[in-house]
């Protein structure tokens, strides 16, 4: 029997403020062994919680961004890295961290209270990805009166379907699953194909996924992050990385690390198409990102 689950990088909200994990029981569930007195942090060892199949965050075979930044901070650190692998849905905190198999998940919504988040590091939101030169290329809004009647996909439960659906865009949307086996499927990756084959005039994915999918397409595809929304859920958010509520000390050291080395993990991020907002929700450029490194 193959295994299906929800992947927490696709439903980050439920609601404005709710997160996938969100619910009561797996609440109760996952924060089990994240509030003990004494910090279980390895002192020789980058411990980190990850996904094994989920690029563009991570992989076994270190492929993707976050085992990219976790290399960076364990140089740092002066620190190896080793890996506690689950699949990234209900469970996954109590099963990594929460059992302290591991020390950090390397991204995780900030105010999320399952787990402790430290200071963010970067700042994305959902965004709709169109072929170069379309006339969709110019939509910034899920309102905009030209998607009316196009094909458009998205991820059925996402936060940005809810906007979809006000904006009267379900009729003739292309749902994709939420629940998939991702050993073999990526709803995703069918989104973009179906969007080169002109199957759909455009597809809405969260952030780092449509800039990392978009880069790999040739030619490249165009990225808008969606921040102009007036109704619905938020689709921008502030990622984090997750401690134990316990480990202050080592909250404090990567919030350290992450202050000192931002532009350096701007850079890191870019290099996979992950479309960074400044507080002012303008994007971020790897020119701007290199001024700011040391």
């Amino acid at each position: 029997m193959t295994k299906r689950h929800v992947d927490v990088r696709w439903l980050l909200a439920l609601a404005a403020g709710m997160t996938l994990l969100g619910s009561a029981p797996s609440r109760a569930q996952s924060n089990d062994g994240l509030d003990l007195s004494i910090e279980l942090v390895d002192p020789k060892v980058l411990r980190v919680c990850a996904d094994p199949r989920n690029l563009p965050f991570s992989n076994e075979k270190g492929e993707g961004f976050e085992n990219k930044l976790a290399e960076f901070f364990a140089a740092k650190l002066q620190k190896k890295v080793d890996y506690t692998f689950f699949p990234q849905a209900t469970g996954f905190v109590r099963m990594t961290l929460g059992s302290h198999r591991c020390d950090v998940i390397m991204g995780f919504p900030q105010g999320d209270d399952l787990v402790q988040s430290t200071s963010p590091y970067y700042r994305t939101s959902y965004a709709i990805v169109t072929k170069p030169g379309s006339d969709l290329a110019d939509v910034t809004t899920l309102e905009d009166a030209k998607l009316k009647g196009k094909h458009i996909g998205i991820v059925a439960g996402t936060p940005p379907a809810t906007n979809m659906a006000l904006a009267g865009l379900m009729t003739t949307a292309k749902p994709y699953p939420l629940m998939i086996d991702t050993r073999v499927d990526s709803s995703a990756e069918a989104m973009i194909n179906d969007l080169k084959s002109g199957e759909i005039d455009a597809g809405v994915l969260w952030g780092p996924m449509a800039g990392y999918y978009a880069k790999q397409a040739s030619p490249q595809l165009h990225v808008t992050p969606l921040v102009g929304e007036t109704s619905g859920p938020k689709l921008i958010y502030r990622i984090a990385m997750g401690v134990r509520g316990a480990d202050q000390n080592w909250r404090r050291q990567l919030n350290k690390l992450i202050q000192e080395n931002q532009g350096e993990i701007n850079k890191i991020l870019l290099d996979f198409g992950v479309p960074l907002l400044d507080e002012g929700n303008h994007l971020i450029t790897a020119e701007a990102a290199a001024k700011s490194s040391p």
